[in-house]
């Protein structure tokens, strides 16, 4: 099947249609983003792109995160940038990149402007997501190494089916969407370090809101902007992946981040967790860590001596220490510059040893701890195993608290009510200061 009749089939999806467990993901995603920007509404980032929004103006239908209201499209725009701003948001590896950060500020922000209901709003993200994933596959990780970020790039075809759903497109006028959205997705790897890496995530749903609301509005574009001829595939990947059936969900493989820090990092932490586990285990009693890990991660988060509580983040060799000393690595201010100094995990790093293996895949960690009595404990885990729905809300819960504090917990408790709210209930929790914030069903 071509791509764009795949993309298509799937924004016509009757929610009825959609598969209960990945619409379940979807809700974790829901409140996994909305406490990433809430966690991120006070960065510099996010301070100046709601300046931009005021100074804009113009008719205030979405909410922006921590700020006054505004039109849909200038919303997204801040919202997908805020809820990157610290790097913490979900994952999906196949995709090479956040779903959430692109769809969910799109999708919510035209959900606001109508009244939808919530139930509408994640329908309308999981099929933006679904979508997002597989133009990612096809797009390939030859796209991802030219130096785009698919993010941005996959993940604003994601924001253009979540938007047009929303909006009640027919399978034309999406087309027409999918294809306008071939000529503005955009984002690039070399922003990464600066506040271009979070703005790509908020271009990406502007470009989604803008795109549906101009196929709406009787816009053209190219039958096939994205597969057809000089199309966006052509024009953006060397090497084009298959397109895979329509026969499962791949967004059931979304992997959240539950520790602060490099994802790549967090195959080894859970494996040293796991190994603490079985028993208390003090520094000094280690004598060395030897992992493997896909060589790829080395390239990006294997900084030896890490001078900076963000370059913490890329460093293996304390994260190890940090994991095994019970340090909270799921606690976003943890990571201060004084923790680059620390005398016992500059001490520990240098008992720990990361080696590329390509044996390992990008999910995983393999390895083995030796304690000074010579007691050996192997390492391993694979992030790519599911984790149980019930184990994975606690741990998002708990994550959320540590960013949010009591916000964060009843950001959670808002969970069960979730089908029984609108689009509206959702933006106004994002615009309230923790002081105002309240538990609201209804």
């Amino acid at each position: 099947m071509q791509l764009m009749d795949q993309l298509l089939d799937l924004a016509c999806m009757p929610e009825a249609d959609l598969p209960e467990p990945a619409l379940t993901l979807a809700r974790f995603s829901l409140l996994d983003w909305m406490a990433c920007g809430l966690a991120g509404r006070g960065e510099p980032l996010a301070e100046k792109l709601r300046n931009l929004a005021l100074s804009e103006g113009g008719r205030p239908v979405a909410t922006v995160i921590g700020g006054e209201a505004a039109p849909a499209r200038m919303a997204a725009l801040v919202n997908g940038a805020t809820s990157h701003a610290l790097d913490y948001d979900d994952t999906h590896f196949a995709h090479v990149g956040h779903l959430s950060v692109a769809i969910y500020p799109a999708a919510l922000a035209v959900a606001e402007e109508l009244d939808a209901t919530a139930s509408a709003l994640v329908a309308a993200f999981l099929v933006g997501a679904e979508g997002a994933i597989r133009v990612g596959k096809v797009l390939g990780r030859a796209h991802y190494n030219l130096g785009f970020h698919q993010t941005a790039t996959a993940g604003a075809f994601g924001a253009t089916l979540a938007a047009g759903r929303l909006h009640g497109l027919d399978r034309d006028q999406m087309r027409v969407a999918l294809g306008l959205c071939a000529t503005r997705a955009s984002g690039l790897k070399s922003q990464f370090g600066t506040m271009g890496k979070p703005y790509n995530a908020g271009i990406a749903a502007s470009n989604g809101v803008e795109c549906a609301a101009l196929a709406r509005l009787g816009f053209t574009s190219a039958d096939d902007g994205l597969s057809g001829p000089q199309g966006f595939v052509e024009t953006h990947t060397p090497q084009t992946g298959e397109v895979e059936p329509l026969n499962r969900f791949l967004f059931d493989d979304n992997k959240y981040k539950l520790h602060a820090c490099c994802h790549g990092t967090h195959a080894m932490i859970e494996a040293l967790l796991a190994a603490r586990d079985e028993g208390a285990l003090d520094l000094d009693a280690v004598e060395m860590v030897a992992l493997r890990t896909n060589p790829r991660w080395l390239k990006v988060c294997d900084i030896k001596l890490p001078r900076t509580g963000l370059e913490v983040k890329f460093s293996y060799v304390w994260l190890a220490g940090m994991a095994l000393r019970g340090d909270g690595t799921g606690d976003d201010r943890a990571y201060t510059d004084a923790l680059a100094k620390d005398a016992a995990l500059v001490d520990f790093a240098k008992r720990v040893e990361i080696v590329g293996d390509d044996g390992v895949t990008d999910l995983q960690a393999e390895g083995l701890l030796r304690l000074k009595d010579g007691t050996e404990i192997a390492l391993s885990y694979d992030l790519a195993d599911p984790m149980p729905e019930e184990v994975l809300a606690g741990r998002l819960r708990r994550k959320a608290e540590a960013m949010l504090g009591g916000e964060g917990a009843n950001l959670w408790e808002f969970a069960d009510g979730l089908d029984h709210v609108t689009a509206r209930t959702i933006g106004t929790r994002l615009a309230s200061s923790p002081s105002e914030l309240v538990i609201a069903t209804g």
